[in-house]
């Protein structure tokens, strides 16, 4: 399915700056303008592929075909002429790995997904000797089937076509920013294989402090180096290459910026400088928060990983902690339970109740993530009274899903010392004012909506506009970023701590449900 939008052009001051969005389920391009207004966008989705229970893949060369057309597309809305665009930016999926031929440019497989954990017994073998935090000191991340390296293993292990590339020297892979910026830049006619390092940070094969592939992770992990990208700034205003005259755009244009999505999410939030964060509420819940030129090591269950690189200037670093259940647990209410008819519900039903009625939901589906990590843990109602009704239900899950985001935020603040100051929110959530209030409140905190929600591709937008001098510097980038709406907190500390000590409880009682668990 694609669709497509925009406004008057006429009206729009150029430069434009085209943000290439390369999401789980679909692609999206969108032209931004030197006032951070969206021009026009475009969006195409692409298949899951779902061959074995725990396998997720997707088709490279779809994803390809899609980013092309979108691309096209929202050129065509925009009605921009050569010249008009003056840089590309990337933001993509992250994790998600790609192997493919350079003689010919064909995938070698599908893509294995970031959600895929066909690599589990790769990661048992390497937690065999050393544990799951074998490698965290030196990537900042756990052994974990979510990263690429596993799935690099896997991938060699048991896929005959790649290993003849390999011994052919043809063989590349790389996560997606990596397959778009080669095929941008012209493919199997001298693409650039490069990868930017936010992205290269969580394949669990670079140095969070050195920036370099590990030669002790590759040995690890049975990588060869010679299969890998060349590791880039995030923002470059040489760029990585100019795009092929042949390729979507038309015409040489520098490729000038690429982020995973969750840093570009940051990035298009303004999340530049220490205590600076953001929350993105989906299915899950991503969190992030920039701590400086210095990585530090969690020790509260959060992961280590970059914020961004200039040409030229240190990394910056970021802690982040993700939350497995947000609005899966609203989903789950409407269609498995039946107790909502839409999404918007929840709300609705929540604000006919002042509170919960003593009861908390622990959406623990699929075990807890940041900060408990506990794969045993399941989801459980607790405090259930014949009070309950069914507007008590939705207000606990809306709770549940603060009370989970509050939970990373003070690990967070343990972690850097940091109190924040305000906490940036996008994604499908954030439209119910209901839950941006009670996170308010949890927090302490304001929590701000921005005027355009798509921050990811906006971050991909701000960094290539700004490597390319759209944007003089990073003040500039804040001065067109706008604010929506602001829910400030207007409960007190008590009922906060009330709150919060019923959660802990029920938190508890979700524990040690899977025999053989933590």
């Amino acid at each position: 399915m694609s669709t497509a939008s925009g406004r008057r052009p006429a009206k729009s001051p150029r430069p434009w700056v085209l943000a290439i969005d390369q999401g789980t389920t679909s692609s999206r391009a969108v032209i931004v303008d030197r006032t951070g207004g969206v021009v026009a966008s475009a969006q195409r989705e692409h298949r899951q592929i779902c061959p074995r229970p725990g396998w997720v893949e997707h088709d490279p060369a779809e994803i390809w075909e899609a980013v092309q057309a979108t691309v096209r597309q929202a050129l065509a809305v925009a009605g921009a002429r050569p010249g008009e665009v003056a840089a590309v930016g990337l933001a993509n999926q992250r994790e998600t790995t790609v192997f493919w031929d350079r003689r010919t440019g064909r995938p070698l497989g599908n893509a294995i997904v970031w959600q895929d954990t066909r690599s589990q017994a790769v990661c048992d073998r390497l937690a065999a000797d050393g544990g799951e935090n074998r490698f965290r000191e030196l990537t900042g991340l756990p052994l974990a089937t979510y990263f690429s390296a596993s799935k690099i293993r896997w991938a060699l292990d048991h896929r005959p076509k790649l290993r003849a590339a390999l011994r052919r020297g043809v063989a590349a892979c790389g996560t997606v920013d990596a397959w778009l910026i080669w095929n941008l830049t012209g493919g199997p006619r001298g693409g650039r294989l490069a990868t930017d390092v936010t992205n290269a940070s969580r394949t669990q094969l670079m140095g969070l402090e050195s920036l370099r592939w590990e030669t002790p992770l590759l040995d690890a992990f049975g990588v060869p180096l010679e299969m890998l990208p060349e590791i880039v700034p995030s923002l470059q205003p040489a760029g990585y290459g100019l795009t092929h005259p042949g390729g979507p755009l038309g015409a040489p244009v520098p490729v000038c910026a690429a982020l995973g999505d969750q840093q570009a999410a940051l990035f298009g939030q303004c999340g530049f400088a220490p205590g600076d964060a953001k929350t993105t509420y989906g299915t899950g819940c991503f969190l992030l928060m920039h701590t400086g030129r210095r990585p530090v090591h969690s020790k509260a269950g959060l992961l280590t990983t970059l914020a961004s690189r200039r040409a030229g200037a240190p990394p910056e670093y970021a802690l982040e902690g993700s939350v497995a259940i947000g609005g899966a647990l609203i989903q789950w209410l409407r269609d498995n339970l039946g107790l909502l008819k839409t999404a918007a519900e929840s709300e609705v039903l929540a604000r006919q109740v002042e509170d919960s009625g003593g009861m908390f939901i622990v959406p623990a589906f699929s075990g807890l993530f940041a900060p408990h990590w506990r794969p045993d843990a399941r989801g459980v109602f607790v405090g259930l009274t014949r009070y309950i009704t069914r507007q008590h239900v939705a207000r606990a899950a809306l709770e549940a899903t603060a009370l989970q985001v509050r939970d990373v935020v003070e690990a967070m603040r343990t972690d850097s010392g940091t109190r924040l100051r305000e906490m940036r929110v996008d994604g499908g959530m954030v439209a119910n004012g209901l839950l941006m209030q009670v996170q308010a409140d949890l927090l302490g905190i304001p929590v701000v909506r921005p005027a355009v929600t798509e921050t990811t591709a906006m971050g991909a937008a701000f960094a290539a506009g700004l490597a390319a001098g759209v944007w003089a510097d990073t003040a500039a980038v804040r001065r067109v970023w706008r604010e929506a709406e602001r829910w400030v907190p207007t409960r007190s500390t008590a009922w906060r701590r009330s709150l919060c000590v019923g959660w802990r409880r029920a938190v508890e009682r979700s524990l040690g449900w899977v025999e053989g668990g933590a």
